[in-house]
């Protein structure tokens, strides 16, 4: 049958929508069953529900307990079925409640060839501009599996992307991100066969 998905996204979607397509066309042997998102106004909402994905919009503001608001995210990815899931681009971290629920299948995705340049803080064009900083050659990303620690689950997959002369943090970063969605990709067809 496959795997089936759920993706946090607090944003754009582009990672989310990536792996939409795979499921589509074949690449990953599975479904997104579910969407999570904290942020009202994110696109990647749009993007859910033009691919008819069922979504909730869960944060501190829907449920100010935190305990309750752990709850809602067990009980929606139970309701959904969920087997796998997928951080792309969420700002939060998750609780250990449900990391532990799903241990060993939540993946999440970092703009960086970890350990360099993970950790709290350390996401997005903040990454970038690091990189750009200590005049590194290369970056890249990561798909690693999460802990109760940000960034320190075991990687399950890495590509590397050259630093170019004349990069800036925009155009290092739009390399990195098609790089990532590639990745994210790779990992989840990978799991789907068990690998």
């Amino acid at each position: 049958m496959g795997i089936a998905l759920a993706i946090f996204a607090s944003g754009a979607g582009t990672t989310a929508q990536a792996v939409i397509d795979a499921c589509a066309d074949g690449r990953i042997d599975g479904e997104v069953v579910l969407i999570i998102c904290n942020n009202p106004g994110a696109q990647v909402l749009e993007r859910a529900a033009a691919a008819e994905i069922p979504w909730r919009q869960l944060s501190a503001k829907t449920h100010p307990d935190p305990g309750a608001l752990e709850q809602e995210i067990l009980e929606a990815l139970a309701q959904a079925g969920t087997t796998h899931v997928l951080l792309a681009g969420y700002m939060k971290k998750l609780a250990p409640a449900v990391v532990a629920a799903y241990a060993g299948r939540v993946y999440n995705t970092h703009p960086a060839l970890l350990p360099a340049y993970g950790g709290q803080g350390m996401y997005g064009d903040r990454v970038h501009a690091a990189v750009l900083a200590d005049h590194q050659t290369r970056s890249g990303a990561s798909v690693h599996l999460v802990t109760d620690e940000y960034d320190s689950g075991p990687i399950v997959g890495q590509v590397e992307v050259p630093v170019l002369p004349g990069d800036d943090v925009d155009s290092l970063g739009q390399r990195v991100r098609a790089a990532e969605r590639e990745l994210v990709v790779e990992v989840l067809a990978a799991a789907a066969r068990g690998g």
